[in-house]
């Protein structure tokens, strides 16, 4: 390798896309268009890094398999970044093989990286975490171990961890120090904001208020009953009653939830779970069916009971009642968090990422974008959806339920 390709390497590696270019722009060889797409990564210009790298992994002969592979996992982090969730895994699975087959750690190590981050990313935390404790970045470059680090503090940030992920982002920001990269040290920097923002709205007895992440581990921990609307669970004391799939009945333990130590009028229940504008005796008879199911399912936890205007919650054990929401909510609030990070996103990434249909991602950004909440630019596959950060908004701490697929 040549002392220019050398110095750009070194330039890139410190955060110096610009010293790089000036050592390789005019290069049409293998390596410096290599190296000439990942400067115009860091730059932000993702399609022209793109396609150089792809010039690049073309350009370098049968016997730099080395090369190719890491000219593959450069363009893995570029789809991450645009978040392009289709871009094919298995490719970034075979550059990795290759990469530990030739003695390169450091760099299968990152592949590894960038898979465990897609998986956070779509919300699948177990596996994200049994690929994290595969991989061990003690021994590698401070870059590496600050990007290690941000995905264990993003992991315990989902889980609801907040000791964990302070003492994570504190180590990750004393690496991204040491890596002396500014875009690495604002990345950990807006992590450390995002743990202390609001992360979701405690409602109880007629008030409500906005709870840090820390405030909400603790509540979780208390021996308050909490009807969990950003997970769609009845939850107290370590015992959880899952009730993503029955709508109505999270509907009905919602409105009762909100009102405790008060009872819910019957025609209020009827509008909240069924959408009814005019009961008849045939809602009434439903409302009466289901309240018996939530009852059979909250046993454990509390009853419920009727009074002449309607039901209420009668708690076992539990001294208090409350709901924990989503710091936004609506009908789309699941897009909107998703997009709050500033990024760009195609439908299809945020189908893959909500566990919804392309097309009811479709029509949701459409209602958006009439709404004048998000705007889009591009056409076809190529088109990208985006919103401006919502303040003091942490976007995947504590999602809504997925949007139902049509």
């Amino acid at each position: 390798m040549d002392s220019l390709i050398t110095a750009a390497a070194r330039a890139l590696a410190a955060g110096d896309p610009l010293g790089a270019l000036n050592r390789v722009a005019l290069r049409e060889d293998a390596p410096a268009l290599a190296l000439r797409g990942i400067a115009m990564a860091q730059l932000g210009d993702l399609v022209r890094a793109k396609t150089l790298l792809r010039r690049a992994a073309r350009a370098f002969g049968p016997k730099e398999a080395v090369a190719r592979a890491r000219c593959v996992v450069a363009e893995a982090e570029i789809a991450l970044v645009s978040r392009d969730l289709g871009w094919p895994q298995k490719a970034l699975g075979k550059a990795r093989a290759t990469l530990e087959a030739h003695g390169d750690p450091v760099n299968a190590a990152y592949a590894q990286y960038l898979e465990v981050r897609r998986l956070l990313l779509i919300g699948r935390l177990d596996e994200a975490e049994r690929g994290l404790a595969e991989l061990d970045f003690a021994p590698f470059p401070p870059a590496s171990r600050a990007a290690h680090e941000l995905v264990v503090a993003g992991i315990a940030m989902r889980r609801i961890r907040t000791k964990a992920a302070r003492a994570a982002l504190a180590r990750a920001e004393r690496a991204a120090r040491q890596a002396g990269i500014p875009a690495l040290t604002a990345e950990v920097e807006n992590a450390s904001l995002a743990l202390n923002a609001p992360a979701a709205r405690l409602m109880a007895r007629g008030e409500e208020r906005l709870l840090l992440l820390e405030e909400v581990e603790a509540l979780l921990a208390s021996e308050a009953l909490v009807v969990d609307a950003c997970r769609h669970v009845v939850r107290n004391a370590g015992t959880v009653i899952l009730l993503a799939t029955r709508p109505v009945l999270f509907a009905l333990a919602r409105a009762l939830g909100e009102a405790w130590p008060g009872d819910v009028p019957r025609g209020i229940l009827l509008a909240r779970a069924f959408r009814a504008k005019h009961a008849d005796e045939s809602h009434r008879a439903r409302l009466r069916v289901e309240i018996g199911r939530l009852r059979a399912e909250l046993r454990t936890l509390a009853g419920v009971s009727a009074t002449k205007r309607g039901f209420k919650l009668v708690p076992r054990g539990a001294s208090e009642f409350v709901v924990l929401a989503p710091p936004v909510e609506g009908e789309y609030a699941a897009v909107l968090a998703l997009l709050a990070d500033g990024e760009s996103w195609s439908s299809s990434a945020l189908a893959i990422a909500l566990g919804a249909s392309q097309r009811t991602v479709q029509r949701a950004l459409e209602q958006l974008a009439a709404a004048g909440k998000v705007q889009s630019y591009g056409r076809g596959r190529a088109r990208r959806w985006m919103t401006p950060p919502v303040p003091g908004f942490p976007t995947t701490l504590l999602l809504p339920a997925p949007l139902s697929s049509v």
